[in-house]
């Protein structure tokens, strides 16, 4: 009789692949350590690399390499310290100010404490038909190439909650289970926007089970 192989998916943040524990090298697992929430923006504690968009959040690589594991990982978010600047400006917040992004578009920023003064609007309404004609003209795009895949290739589901391995020739619309999202951050509560579930940690908010079937899609933009 055939022996089966029982595969398990990895606990480890970031990684999120099936494996078996026959074929678990050092090595084969990228992962990273707790994430970091602040201001709207996600960072990883561990590589600094930090996003605006949950999903793109998700997608960054893993940056340890190790061992995949079934064991729930138990995740602590770091948070940043969130002690206010001092109210003496220096020349040199000053000077950063000029160069902050966010001081220069007018918004509150944290980094020096006070707003910045407001970006002047230029009107540019009597030139209004050539501003559209431009815009319209640089909004058409060259359709991207469709990417040709052997149906036999392994492929990894992008989708949200997924993360799935499978092959084209597998896929159908309930191989997928996902969220369609988005992902919602507010008050300290993370949850999914779609099945409307909300939970306090980051590990809980991993796991929330997905709530769509559909087709897996390696290239969800496609």
């Amino acid at each position: 009789m055939e022996k089966t192989t029982l595969m398990v998916r990895c606990q480890r943040i970031g990684c999120d692949a099936t494996f078996s524990e026959d074929d678990n090298p050092d090595g084969s697992c990228r992962y990273h350590d707790s994430p970091i929430f602040h201001d709207g923006t996600k960072e990883w504690s561990c590589c600094k690399k930090r996003s605006h968009d949950f999903s793109l959040f998700l997608e960054i690589p893993g940056c340890k390499t190790g061992k995949h594991t079934a064991v729930k990982q138990v995740i602590a978010p770091v948070k940043k310290n969130t002690t206010p600047p001092p109210t003496a400006v220096s020349s040199t917040n000053a000077s950063s100010k000029d160069t902050c992004s966010r001081c220069r578009q007018g918004f509150f920023c944290s980094d020096h404490g006070s707003q910045s003064k407001p970006v002047n609007v230029v009107d540019k309404s009597p030139n209004l038909v050539g501003d559209v004609s431009a815009v319209n003209n640089s909004s058409v795009k060259a359709p991207k190439p469709k990417k040709i895949v052997d149906i036999n290739e392994p492929q990894i589901c992008k989708n949200k909650g997924c993360g799935q391995t499978f092959k084209e020739k597998d896929n159908h619309d309930t191989a997928c289970s996902y969220h369609p999202g988005p992902a919602v951050f507010h008050d300290r509560m993370r949850g999914w926007k779609c099945c409307d579930i909300h939970v306090k940690e980051f590990d809980e908010f991993m796991n929330i089970p997905p709530c769509t079937k559909g087709w897996h899609s390696a290239d969800p933009e496609s």
